[in-house]
């Protein structure tokens, strides 16, 4: 099976476990299930419960299950979207080629479809069928990724609180490691730890995911820049319209294609351990330096 039609069968996996998850739309109160799922099912590329799934694969053959607990990913950023779009934050019209949350069902619904999406994450993750000092450990590290210290919401007050400055070396890393980069190391994270990892098996899927989710943003940053809105599904150039602390507005255009490569080549290094079990994490990094959106 080709990378295509692979990432195709686990969206598919993906989604439909998330149909299962989340309430339907006739479940009252029936607006803030239509609002939930409107962004959930919205066409995301669904790559942080992917990578999730494929680390629980890399350390087990078999991790029955593995797709809830990667579901809990994609609703903490699903979450993260809705509420970024708001006016209050990044105020945009357009997220993945459709009309932003609030848009459709205004800022109070919007709001609160985020919260239930965060919420609905920890009571997945509360049900999972794994022992209970596993669970316990997922839900410790998905609240961490996702919270205020060298966490999301660390990262986003830190970005937020950046536009304006003079672009910062310093200040960029600290923004994008935590905006970006802790829930996408988490999802490798967690993927290990539900198919019970060794210490040497975590400690490898840790430092690929910190060099994938770095990569993830410098491309993020880069494409901003490079692409347009219907290619990217949402607004671009608002980086540059915001003043926001970016790779390129730090470094360039040029050195920040190279510094992606290189945060590439260090997560491919990091899974010399588990040699050809790795195949698909390998391609996954790739994926994520060399995608146009």
């Amino acid at each position: 099976m080709n990378l295509r039609e692979y990432l195709a069968e686990q969206q598919k996996l993906i989604d439909a476990e998330l149909d299962r998850l989340a309430p339907p739309e006739s479940a009252l109160p029936e607006t803030i299930h239509r609002a939930m799922r409107y962004s959930l099912f919205a066409g995301g590329k669904r790559i942080r419960p992917i990578l999730c799934m494929e680390a629980a694969r890399t350390v087990s053959d078999s991790p029955d299950g593995v797709s809830a607990c990667a579901c809990s990913l994609e609703l903490i950023h699903t979450y993260s979207l809705i509420h970024d779009d708001l006016p209050a934050l990044d105020n945009d019209d357009y997220r993945r080629g459709k009309l932003t949350n609030h848009k459709v069902f205004g800022e109070a619904m919007a709001i609160l479809a985020g919260d239930a999406l965060l919420t609905l994450a920890f009571q997945v993750l509360a049900e999972l069928h794994a022992p209970d000092d596993r669970k316990a450990r997922l839900i410790a590290e998905l609240s961490t990724a996702a919270g205020t210290v060298g966490g999301m919401i660390g990262g986003q007050v830190a970005d937020l609180e950046g536009e304006g400055k003079p672009p910062n070396a310093q200040l960029l890393e600290r923004i994008h490691r935590a905006k970006t980069g802790a829930l996408l190391r988490a999802s490798l994270r967690m993927g290990a730890i539900y198919a019970g990892t060794s210490d040497e098996e975590y400690d490898a899927l840790s430092c690929y995911g910190e060099h994938a989710g770095l990569a993830f943003q410098i491309v993020d940053d880069i494409l901003d820049v490079e692409e347009s809105s219907e290619a990217l599904g949402k607004t671009a150039g608002k980086d540059a319209q915001q003043q926001k602390i970016t790779f390129p507005a730090v470094y360039g255009l040029e050195a920040s294609h190279r510094m992606a490569e290189e945060e590439c080549a260090r997560a491919h290094a990091a899974l010399e351990l588990f040699g050809t079990r790795a195949a698909r994490l390998h391609e996954l990094a790739d994926l994520i330096v060399r995608r146009k959106s």
